[in-house]
C-alpha cells in the first residue's frame, strides 16, 4: 500500500512540475530555464517545510503521508528537493567535507552524466 501512495504522489508532482514548467516558459519566454528554477527552489523550500513538520511530530519512522507528500509528491515534483536535504542532514551533522564532496559530485557527475547520455545516444542514433 505505501509503494502505491509513494506512486500516487510521484504522479501528482511530476504533474505540477510540467505545468508549473510549462506555466513559466509561456510567461517568461524560452530564453533561461525559470520554470525549472522555479521547480527547484519551491520544492526545496517546501522539503524542508515538510521534513521539519513530520520530524517534529516525532514519528519513529515515515508514515504514509510522509512518504506521499516527500518521496512522491517532492520527489515527482523535483528530486532537487531530496538532494537539498541530503545536503542539508550532512550539515547539520557537522560533515562539511561530506556535503561539499556529495554536492560537488552530485552536480558535476550528473551533468556530466547527462552530457555523456547525450553523446552516446547521439552516436547509435545518428
Amino acid at each position: 500500500m505505501t509503494v502505491l501512495f509513494v506512486a500516487l504522489g510521484g504522479a501528482l508532482g511530476a504533474t505540477l512540475r510540467y505545468f508549473a514548467v510549462h506555466l513559466a516558459t509561456r510567461t517568461l519566454g524560452p530564453a533561461f530555464p525559470y520554470g525549472t528554477l522555479s521547480v527547484n527552489v519551491i520544492g526545496s523550500l517546501m522539503m524542508g517545510i515538510a521534513a521539519a513538520w513530520f520530524l517534529m511530530r516525532g514519528q519513529g519512522g515515515p508514515s504514509s503521508t510522509a512518504l506521499f507528500i516527500m518521496t512522491g509528491v517532492l520527489g515527482g515534483f523535483t528530486t532537487f528537493s531530496a538532494f537539498s536535504l541530503d545536503a542539508l542532514l550532512l550539515m547539520e551533522q557537522g560533515r562539511m567535507p561530506a556535503a561539499a564532496a556529495y554536492i560537488g559530485l552530485s552536480v558535476a557527475l550528473s551533468v556530466g552524466a547527462l552530457f555523456a547520455g547525450i553523446t552516446l545516444a547521439r552516436s547509435v542514433l545518428s
